[in-house]
C-alpha cells in the first residue's frame, strides 16, 4: 500500500517522503474519512456489554491511545460510528429512541424537590439523609435509588485517560489535593443528577450538585462539585472526598456535604434529585453518544446492537490490512490527502476519477450483501408478523 501511494503522488524516495508521514495519512483516510464517506458491510458489527445495577448511562466505548510507528499518536475516538436497530435486552428485542423528545415522553424524568431537608445551623457542614431512601444496608441489588450524575464521551476525552465512569484515582493529583477533575472536564460534559441548593448570608444562591465523578474504592458513591461557568468552571469542594465527605451515596440517599459558603442558622437547606425503582429495561435512547436506560437496571442485563465500527488505525509498515480488497482504495484515498496538502492539483484531478471509481468497487461490494434480504411485508417474516396467532401471514412464504 506505502509503494502504491508512492507512485501515485511520484515520490519513490523515503528522503522526501517518509513511510511513516505515509503511515499517518492513510491512518488519516482510514480513520476519518472512509466510515463517513460510506457505511462498509464488513464494518458492521455487534456491540454488547453488561449493565450495572442502578446506572442507567453508558457512553459509547472509545479506542485507547494509540502510537504510530513514527511516534506520532492518535487519540482517543469512538470504536463505533453508531448504533442501529434491533436492539436486544436478554435477547427479547427493545424499543431504540434517538431524540430525547419521543423518549422522555414515555419515560419523564420528574423532579423530586424535597424542600427543607436540613436547616443551617451557621457552618458549612452537613449530613442529610434523604427521605424514602432511608435503608443504610439496602439489598443489592437495590430496588430503589435515585439518578446518578453522568459525564458524556467528550468528558471521559478531556480527562486524557480511558476511564469511564472517572473515579478519583484517575484524576489524583497528589494526597493533599483532592482531585483536578473539574478543572479539565468541561461543564458541558457534566449531567448532574443531584442538586443541594440554600441561601448564604447575602441572600445568594448556594448550589452545589454531583459531578459525575465516583469513589475508587465505591463507585455508588458520587462525588459533589461547586458548579460553574463553561468551560471550566465547575469547582471541588473544600474538605477532600472520602465516604464521609463531599459524597452522595446513590442507593442510601445520605449526602455528606461542606458548602464553599456557610449557612446561617435557620435558612432552608433543600435537594432536588430523581427517584426511580430499578426493574428490566425495555427502551434504549441514543443520543450525545450516550446510551440511556428505562427503567434503570436492577441486575446485570446483556444489551446487544448492531453498529458500525470505526476502524482502528495502522500502526507500522509491516501490519497487515484487515480487508485486502479495499487496499488500493485506501492507498488512493491516501494519496489523494497528499496531492490535496501539497497542492498539486494537475495531479489530483487526473487521479481523482480513478479514486472514485475504486470507491464504487468497494461499495458495491457491500451492496451486494443487502440484496440478499427480501423486503419485509405483511406475508413474510417482519416482527409480529407471519407467525399466526392472528397475525396476518399465518406462516412462512
Amino acid at each position: 500500500m506505502i509503494t502504491y501511494v508512492r507512485r501515485i503522488v511520484k515520490s519513490p524516495s523515503n528522503a522526501v517522503l517518509s513511510d511513516d508521514l505515509i503511515i499517518d495519512y492513510i491512518n488519516r483516510f482510514w480513520i476519518m474519512d472512509v466510515d463517513a464517506r460510506m457505511q462498509l458491510f464488513d464494518l458492521k458489527k455487534k456491540y454488547q456489554f453488561e449493565t450495572v445495577p442502578g446506572v442507567d448511562k453508558y457512553n459509547m466505548p472509545l479506542y485507547s491511545m494509540q502510537t504510530e510507528s513514527g511516534g506520532q499518536t492518535i487519540g482517543m475516538y469512538p470504536v463505533y460510528q453508531g448504533f442501529l436497530s434491533p436492539a436486544y435486552i436478554n435477547g427479547v428485542e427493545a424499543s431504540l429512541h434517538t431524540q430525547e423528545k419521543g423518549f422522555y415522553n414515555i419515560f419523564p424524568n420528574i423532579i423530586q424537590p424535597l424542600n427543607v431537608v436540613a436547616l443551617g445551623n451557621g457552618g458549612p457542614t452537613y449530613t442529610i439523609q434523604l427521605p424514602i431512601l432511608g435503608n443504610p444496608s439496602p439489598p443489592n441489588p437495590p430496588l430503589t435509588g435515585i439518578l446518578r450524575g453522568h459525564i458524556d464521551i467528550q468528558g471521559i476525552i478531556a480527562t486524557g485517560n480511558n476511564q469511564d465512569p472517572p473515579i478519583n484515582n484517575t484524576l489524583l493529583v497528589s494526597a493533599a489535593a483532592p482531585y483536578n477533575g473539574n478543572s479539565i472536564i468541561p461543564v458541558t460534559s457534566v449531567d448532574a443528577q443531584v442538586w443541594i441548593t440554600s441561601i448564604d448570608a447575602t441572600g445568594a444562591n448556594v448550589v452545589v450538585c454531583d459531578s459525575g465523578q465516583f469513589l475508587t474504592n465505591n463507585v455508588n458513591y458520587g462525588l459533589l462539585m461547586s458548579p460553574g461557568s463553561a468551560p471550566y468552571g465547575n469547582s471541588a469542594l473544600t474538605g477532600g472526598y472520602t465516604t464521609i465527605s463531599n459524597t452522595v451515596n446513590y442507593f442510601t440517599g445520605v449526602i455528606n456535604v461542606t458548602f464553599p459558603v456557610s449557612i446561617p442558622q435557620g435558612n432552608n437547606i433543600n435537594v432536588q434529585v430523581f427517584y426511580y425503582q430499578t426493574g428490566l429495561p425495555r427502551a434504549i435512547l441514543y443520543y450525545n453518544n450516550t446510551l440511556t436506560l428505562r427503567s434503570p437496571p436492577d441486575t446485570q442485563y446483556l444489551i446487544e446492537l448492531e453498529a458500525y465500527m470505526t476502524p482502528a488505525a495502522f500502526m507500522t509498515s509491516g501490519d497487515a490490512i484487515p480487508f485486502a480488497y479495499m487496499s488500493e482504495y485506501i492507498a488512493r484515498g491516501a494519496a489523494r490527502k497528499i496531492l490535496s496538502d501539497t497542492g498539486d492539483v494537475e495531479q489530483f484531478q487526473f487521479y481523482e476519477p480513478l479514486f472514485r471509481e475504486q470507491e464504487l468497487l468497494v461499495w458495491k461490494r457491500s451492496q451486494r450483501q443487502w440484496t440478499n434480504n427480501r423486503t419485509e411485508t405483511i406475508y413474510s417474516q417482519g416482527y409480529g408478523h407471519g407467525f399466526g396467532n392472528g397475525y396476518l401471514g399465518g406462516g412462512n412464504l
